[in-house]
């Protein structure tokens, strides 16, 4: 079952930093350290959440599903910190599976599942991974061809290490959500508490329940933060789509809706953005803080989590639009039919059990779609990440999509275009180090330096 540890925190009593933090505010003279105010009326019951923020908790999580970080704890606020376990890295996720931990994940969380319909849940659970099991190892040697064709300076180690994880990657398309994993998650108290009041899902609450118990153990002059008579117990879940619309996808899509505050952009230096981001700190820059992107994306359940760790875009509500992701390893496998027969088996299996168990039971491949809007510095950030070829291949396509988006509306000459490079076109240096991808360099001023990837 999940497994949650407080694993560090504020050593300072929460009480007396808040009471300390409030002082400072109404007193000429620096406050008295250890005096008291009566922070549960005075600050938390009026609203006065700032000093309370001062206080940080981190936990260790594993045993979540993937779908419930995606479309749970990673969903909606910004005020959090977050490591998640590598779908690319950990191949052990999906070669060796407990299906009796899924089960029993369902069971713990959907009681009100019934014996026969968890048994189709756990069959189409199975055969997704019969498909990911039976194609994986053709799926590596193809991803081997391919990063020797696509990156002339590849060496043998990286493409011993590399060729099997971009091959997992791609495959886990047909994955389920529900598959466990860990996390390592910073919140302050604030953050806690709304979380407590606002949770969506059974699994969800389940959790902030047991983060809440480890905070009080250690604090609990602060359990009035945590009134279960305050908990709002809705359920949100995302709408499952109809067989009729099930269809597959090439690309992920990224289209440019509008830009606001064009003429303020200021381009930025390559020196301030790697290896530290200074975009947001600088007074120079703060010009790009109010100019925006609005922008509207597709793109499958397994590259939303990867799209959420850039916690400066704002993002709408997603809906699945029946599209299933078929990454270029797949498509030169001709998977096509595989994959639209387990779309349509996750439909089929969600029709009789909840809305909050369907959306984390839905293939890694299944499609999401929201708009997003972030600042010139955010969308900066995010997409010299995101354009760097040690991006996985999805989301290098959205952002590359975004760019040829910008090139058709303003110019291959425009000056927004600087928001989408990585450090290595600037430079002509990998900044990666020793994860240097062997892509060639010197073609990033006379070549095509944003081609379609297949690896």
């Amino acid at each position: 079952m999940i497994d949650i540890k407080l694993i560090s925190y504020s050593a300072t009593d929460p009480v007396e930093l808040a009471s300390h933090a409030a002082l400072k505010c109404y007193q000429a003279e620096n406050p008295k350290w250890g005096k008291l105010i009566d922070v549960e009326n005075r600050l938390f019951k009026v609203g006065h959440h700032t000093t309370l923020q001062h206080s940080f908790f981190t936990f260790s999580i594993e045993n979540i599903a993937v779908g419930d970080i995606t479309f749970g704890m990673h969903l909606t606020h910004p005020f959090y910190n977050s490591d998640q376990r590598s779908g690319r890295y950990c191949a052990k996720m999906f070669l060796e599976p407990d299906f009796g931990k899924i089960e029993n994940y369902i069971k713990k969380f959907w009681p009100e599942v019934k014996v026969n319909n968890r048994k189709k849940i756990v069959d189409y659970i199975k055969r997704g991974v019969k498909i990911y099991h039976s194609n994986v190892f053709e799926a590596s040697r193809i991803s081997e061809k391919l990063l020797k064709k696509e990156r002339p300076h590849v060496n043998e180690k990286y493409l011993e290490m590399t060729a099997p994880k971009i091959a997992q990657e791609q495959m886990r398309m047909f994955i389920p959500l529900i598959f466990p994993t860990g996390f390592d998650f910073t919140i302050n108290l604030t953050a806690l508490a709304a979380l407590y009041r606002s949770s969506w899902t059974p699994s969800m609450r389940y959790i902030i329940d047991r983060m809440a118990e480890e905070v009080t153990k250690k604090f609990p002059n602060i359990s009035f933060m945590f009134d279960k008579k305050e908990r709002k117990n809705f359920n949100w879940q995302i709408k499952i789509p109809k067989s009729s619309s099930v269809g597959i996808k090439y690309k992920p899509s990224h289209r440019l809706l509008r830009i606001e505050g064009e003429n303020d952009f200021i381009i930025p230096k390559v020196e301030d953005m790697h290896p530290v981001d200074l975009l947001h700190f600088k007074p120079d820059m703060m010009n790009n803080a109010t100019a925006e992107f609005i922008t509207e994306i597709e793109i499958s359940g397994a590259t939303m989590g990867q799209d959420q760790r850039h916690r400066t875009i704002r993002r709408s509500e997603p809906k699945f639009t029946g599209s299933f992701y078929m990454p270029p390893i797949l498509r030169e496998m001709k998977l096509e039919k595989e994959a639209l027969s387990l779309m349509k088996e996750w439909i089929s299996v969600s029709k009789n059990i909840s809305g909050t168990l369907a959306m984390v039971i839905a293939p890694y491949g299944a499609m999401v779609g929201y708009k997003k809007a972030g600042s010139m510095n955010a969308i900066a950030h995010e997409q010299a990440k995101r354009l760097c070829w040690c991006a996985q291949e999805e989301i290098y396509h959205a952002g590359r999509a975004l760019r040829l988006g910008i090139e058709k509306k303003k110019g291959k000459k425009s000056k927004l275009l600087a928001m989408f490079e990585p450090p290595c076109y600037q430079t002509g240096k990998c900044a990666e180090g020793g994860r240097y991808c062997g892509r060639d360099l010197k073609i990033r001023k006379t070549g095509n330096y944003f081609p379609e990837r297949k690896v």
